[in-house]
């Protein structure tokens, strides 16, 4: 199995033998549920289709998704993402995936939707250094030229500019896993992954660890 489907939980720290601290994120991953098995004869690639179980299932399914769940015969649930998997694995409708899947020491990639920050101009959207701040400076948070006035005189298409910060998809790659709870279904990542708390995050294993 390639990934698990969990939920972030926040930020705390581990103390490791040395006394050395290590910054944390906890992410309550899984239990996932099988939803479906593609196959490259049917589907063109091999993966399975999981979702993640919660305590409370949702209340509203399309008639679409009805069909799709009952054909499986399994709960509805709310996310659904899919994960490669190798041809011979047996991984079938049904089947339950754990956290357990990973181990200590592990790296993974983590794909979330990053904290939405609204409307930001440069300095915060793209780290401009902005103008002097004293001294009769009045330059100080703008963007500065943006193109030349009789060459090019247009504005060259992706000139970074402000707008919307935030709220996309998001990858955190090479996250070591510190330690796993399997009875409680909670993952240990060093570092920080995207998005709030509470927010629904994808774990995969590293294609670059």
């Amino acid at each position: 199995m390639d990934g698990i489907l969990g939920r972030k939980l926040g930020m705390t720290q581990i103390f490791t033998d040395d006394g050395a601290t290590v910054p944390v994120t906890v992410v309550e991953a899984g239990p996932c549920v099988v939803v479906a098995r593609r196959s490259r004869e049917r589907d063109g690639h091999d993966a399975v289709q999981l979702g993640l179980v919660e305590t409370k299932p949702p209340r509203r399914v399309s008639k679409a998704q009805q069909g799709h769940f009952k054909k499986s015969g399994v709960t509805p649930t709310r996310r659904l993402v899919e994960f490669d998997v190798a041809a011979d694995e047996s991984w079938q409708p049904g089947d339950q995936v754990k956290v357990s899947i990973f181990a200590e020491r592990d790296f993974v990639d983590v794909v979330g939707t990053s904290k939405g920050k609204g409307f930001q101009g440069v300095v915060k959207r793209h780290g401009f250094a902005g103008g002097r701040a004293t001294h009769g400076s009045m330059f100080h948070r703008a963007p500065g030229s943006i193109g030349g006035s009789s060459d090019p005189s247009r504005v060259y298409p992706g000139m970074r500019a402000a707008g919307r910060m935030g709220g996309a998809r998001t990858t955190t790659k090479n996250l070591l896993v510190v330690k796993i709870d399997e009875e409680k279904n909670l993952i240990y990542l060093r570092g920080s992954v995207p998005g709030a708390p509470n927010a629904c995050v994808a774990i995969r294993r590293a294609k670059r660890g």
